[in-house]
């Protein structure tokens, strides 16, 4: 009998709660949970409080057990940053660089999509993707309608984009935060393991766009000139508040960098970077303004992710203590052989098609402690690396597969929606999947030639 098998004769015996089997309540719990997600029903900050706080209450964990599986790295650096954000998002700093981006080409319907795209990308990368399309797409829904073309395909590239270019960093997709922490990864780690890859999927995901939909994207040259006469200018409101803005991005992102040496967490600088710019922009008038000012701020702050990730931890926290995470690590070895190859290969597939049926979310968070069991059959922590970054660029990329696969999507969808434009699941699947299953394609190539050939 392995040690995992142990670990859940020892829940069996030791742990009735009514009666009742610890370990198929803790994976009854994670199921409803994950499907009552799934269907989309419920806000998904209740369904995963209510999972941990059943986990508790049903005696799967302690409360102490359920804190201690908190990551409240991942929770400062996700409230840090949206802090920021929500600031700098009132200087009109990001609309300013789209309509920028328009103008350098000119109004032509084409090459902005393909300028709204990587404007898309670089925002992911360094915002995060989910922020990124809360700001780009009212621009991009404003650009296509004087245009008079049909923004499904200008939306379908920006869901793409944001999905390939938030893989390129630490910050850019909340699998990628939860990874870094979870594994002790740094900013620049992201930057050098997985960025340079990014360019190529991206161009070959532009490319595909070009045969799907270049034909068809036209527009007369009323509508451009129309376009054309968008003023950039107009969109910053607060230029000393863009200012100071643009300060605290460039120290928070430089911090990021040389955190790892300074032996800090990047939920320290962004924290640090958030209470700094909410100092700023706070800073004169009465301290009755100043209040009102750090309520507005606080309540644009994503508070339902925030908390969807606390219940989610303590939900995969239940479970890995009853020990079936480890049992499922040991089951995925057992088919892989061992062998360290296929083991990589496995965690890429397997992860970008989960990732495109369920939120990547939920299934990183159980992920990690599945590859944390790995360890002693392939040598230390250190020899996981290479099995890290297959699970970032299986969920962030597999996120594009389908229309429920990343929250960046869901946003999308949800502005379409009210703009009188919707985007069927099946419309959007049918186009997307194919183009995922690609990119994974290369990132399998990328992988064995960097870490396993």
């Amino acid at each position: 009998m392995t040690g995992t098998e142990q670990m859940i004769m020892a829940g069996h015996e030791t742990g009735l709660i009514f009666g009742l089997d610890p370990v198929w309540i803790a994976v009854s719990i994670l199921f409803v949970v994950y499907g009552a997600i799934m269907m989309e029903r419920f806000n998904r900050a209740v369904l995963s409080l209510l999972g941990a706080g059943l986990m508790i209450l049903c005696g799967v964990i302690t409360q102490q057990q359920a804190v201690a599986g908190i990551d409240f790295n991942t929770i400062g650096l996700l409230t840090g940053m949206m802090v920021i954000v929500a600031i700098s998002q009132k200087t009109g700093m990001f609309q300013y660089v789209a309509i920028k981006a328009v103008k350098m080409v000119n109004g032509h319907p084409w090459w902005i999509l393909i300028m709204l795209s990587i404007v898309t990308s670089v925002f992911s990368a360094f915002l995060d993707n989910v922020t990124t399309v809360l700001l780009i797409v009212p621009v991009t829904l404003l650009i296509t309608d004087a245009l008079g073309v049909k923004p499904y395909p200008y939306l379908f590239a920006q869901i793409l984009s944001s999905n390939i270019g938030g893989t390129a960093t630490l910050i850019g997709d909340p699998p990628n935060i939860m990874i870094g922490s979870q594994a002790h990864l740094s900013f620049m780690d992201f930057i050098v393991n997985l960025a340079p890859i990014i360019p190529v999927i991206m161009l070959l995901t532009l490319c595909v766009l070009w045969f799907m939909f270049g034909a068809g994207i036209r527009a007369t040259d009323e509508a451009r000139a129309l376009v054309m006469q968008f003023n950039e200018r107009e969109a910053i409101k607060d230029v000393p508040l863009l200012k100071k803005c643009l300060f605290v991005l460039a120290l928070v992102i430089s911090g990021f960098t040389i955190s790892h040496s300074l032996h800090l967490e990047p939920a320290t600088i962004a924290m640090f970077g958030a209470a700094l710019l909410l100092l700023l922009q706070t800073w004169g008038g009465s301290l009755k303004k100043k209040d009102h000012a750090f309520h507005e701020i606080m309540g644009e702050v994503e508070w339902t992710t925030i908390f969807f990730f606390v219940g989610l931890f303590t939900v995969v926290a239940g479970v890995e203590h009853v020990g079936i995470i480890a049992w499922l690590a040991e089951k995925i070895l057992e088919l892989t052989g061992g062998d360290f190859n296929a083991t990589a290969g496995a965690i890429l597939w397997i992860s970008a098609i989960a990732s495109a049926v369920i939120d990547n979310i939920p299934f990183v968070a159980t992920m990690i402690p599945m590859i944390e069991n790995m360890a002693p059959a392939f040598g230390g922590e250190q020899a996981l690396i290479p099995l890290w970054w297959a699970l970032a660029l299986g969920a962030c990329l597999g996120g594009n597969g389908s229309l429920i696969g990343a929250s960046a999507n869901l946003i999308v969808a949800g502005f379409a929606q009210r703009a009188g434009h919707p985007i069927g699941f099946l419309q959007f699947t049918k186009h997307a999947f194919l183009l995922m299953l690609a990119s994974i394609g290369i990132a399998h190539v990328y992988l064995y030639l960097r870490y396993l050939a």
